[in-house]
């Protein structure tokens, strides 16, 4: 399992746009995701559960992935909240 924090630094937050994106890097992964804000869970394939973080420019996210792909989906995760 691959654990860690990040920050979002879209200026919008994960609005409709970032969360689209996110859920088709999300959706090429084997692995299980989990992105938690406070105490709110979602499944990251879902924008939905992406949209109902509510997670604005700025807020802390943890990110957990687990599966046979986790270094490459945790990779490419970081660097999608990185651009």
């Amino acid at each position: 399992m691959v654990e860690f924090t990040t920050t979002v630094g879209f200026e919008e937050g994960l609005h409709a746009r970032p969360a689209a994106e996110l859920v088709k890097v999300c959706q090429k992964a084997l692995a299980d995701i989990k992105i938690i804000k406070d105490d709110l869970e979602v499944n990251p394939k879902s924008i939905l559960g992406i949209l109902t973080l509510g997670a604005a420019h700025g807020d802390k996210i943890r990110i957990l992935v687990n599966g046979s792909d986790e270094n490459d989906v945790a990779k490419n995760l970081k660097a999608f909240f990185n651009k």
